[in-house]
């Protein structure tokens, strides 16, 4: 077994190479090809949780489970809030080949889904950005937009004043040809936007699609539980929705599990998979208005892909502390 840490996760997957490896996996989970049960959240006490996320794919043949804490008061103590480890399996004889850093990963890897969905639906001259939250998942998702549309103008925008000029002043020092520029007006932010990432921990909605302009693309990333919820019914009945798994949409989207309920919306009334896009089964994009809307939950067919990638690049190059088993 190969251990791997945070560091040798951040050498071993960039960002571009995680957008198509993302983008490849992707495509199997509409398939049916991956074996994805729903993920189990179990509260470890106050608003603590730690999830577990099991799966199993073809394309790149493996299995796995990932074990993740989320601990929401972590940023504060200089922590990420997503903490744990990712076991990944051969599938010839079923034996246990790595163990790595989930935290990081899952950062990449969800940021890169994004990616993969902003290149499929946003317009190709979308430039402005909107990030709507200021923590590890708003840094990781700026290299993720930068590397799949030409982004000229990034507002971040948050709660804390301080926190998003902090963060727009440390972006603009990594990347002097855009221009940053932060607000607490979460409202002019996004009515300002090409396209919008909602990257927070809200439990209740603070974006509303009434704001979002004709043409935008919106990736709804932060919440990831049913009770939880960033966007209003606006932002679901203005926009067409696609999902990466329509099972954990159904299940666990808060918006759309609501609105369900409410009879306000039907499963039927969601444009699909970005999976079956990217096969060609299924339309994306139709008109240049159109306000387009990406439902990131995160399944582990992506965790496995990333993290047999990380795999790979580890052996070719040495990385990576061995260990028997």
């Amino acid at each position: 077994m190969i251990v791997l840490t945070q560091d040798d996760v951040a050498a071993l997957l960039p960002m571009t190479d995680a957008i198509e490896v993302v983008a490849g996996v992707m495509k199997g989970v509409s398939d049916r090809t991956a074996q994805l049960p729903l993920r189990s959240v179990v509260p470890v006490g106050e608003d603590n949780k730690m999830g577990v996320m099991p799966g199993a794919i073809a394309d790149p043949a493996c299995y796995g489970v990932k074990l993740v804490s989320l601990f929401p008061g972590n940023p504060a103590r200089g922590l990420s809030s997503h903490r744990g480890a990712i076991v990944l399996f051969e599938a010839e004889t079923g034996g246990a080949v790595a163990m790595m850093d989930a935290g990081l990963l899952t950062a990449i890897r969800t940021a890169a889904a994004s990616a993969v969905a902003t290149r499929t639906l946003a317009r190709e001259d979308a430039s402005k950005l909107a990030l709507v939250g200021y923590g590890e998942q708003a840094e990781h998702h700026l290299h993720a937009m930068l590397a799949v549309r030409p982004i000229e103008r990034v507002v971040v925008a948050g709660r804390s004043a301080e926190k998003a000029a902090a963060f727009a002043e440390q972006a603009a020092a990594h990347f002097p040809e855009v221009a940053f520029s932060s607000s607490t007006d979460l409202r002019s932010a996004v009515e300002s936007a090409d396209i919008v990432c909602t990257v927070t921990a809200a439990p209740k909605p603070i974006v509303s699609g009434d704001w979002v302009r004709e043409g935008a693309h919106v990736n709804v990333v932060g919440s990831s539980i049913p009770s939880m919820r960033e966007v209003d019914d606006r932002m679901v009945e203005r926009g067409k929705i696609w999902v990466d798994y329509l099972p954990s949409t159904l299940a666990q989207a808060g918006e759309i599990v609501e609105m369900i309920a409410a009879g306000k919306l039907k499963e039927e009334d969601l444009a699909g998979e970005i999976g079956a896009v990217l096969q060609g089964r299924i339309a994306g994009r139709s008109t240049a208005e159109q306000i387009t809307v990406y439902r990131s939950l995160g399944v582990a067919a992506q965790d496995l892909a990333a993290a047999h990638f990380v795999l790979e690049r580890a052996r070719a190059t040495g990385r990576g502390q061995s260990v028997s088993f």
